[in-house]
């Protein structure tokens, strides 16, 4: 079983450092939390999260938004590519973080090292 601890310092006004985990389950799943927000201005809160890996390099992440909804995000080799949503998708890699945006104002943070083919 592998486990991820990574601590994830969030860039926020009042520049606290927050914590986000994600527990391995089996080396190709993770289960835990992510830093995310659903609507634009929101602060970024933990929302469980799962990430899926499948052999091939792609990925799934799961995350269930404070909305009650859910939105998938899919990975290429570690890149965010597409999502749930037919909104347009980017990201910016700031050191050893990835932060996902799916418009209008959804973000979400993961650790690029999750992404990271084992």
């Amino acid at each position: 079983m592998y486990r991820f601890a990574i601590a994830l310092t969030l860039f926020s006004s009042s520049a606290i450092a927050q914590v986000a985990t994600l527990s391995g389950t089996d080396g190709q799943n993770s289960l835990g939390t992510v830093p995310c927000a659903a609507i634009a201005g929101e602060p970024l809160s933990n929302c469980p999260a799962e990430l899926r890996r499948k052999e091939d390099g792609t990925a799934t992440l799961a995350v269930q938004l404070n909305t009650g909804e859910v939105r998938r995000i899919y990975f290429t080799d570690g890149i965010p590519d597409s999502s749930s949503s037919t909104a347009k998708i980017s990201y910016e890699t700031p050191g050893d973080l990835m932060v996902i945006f799916i418009e209008p104002g959804e973000v979400y943070e993961i650790p690029r090292a999750a992404l990271t083919r084992q």
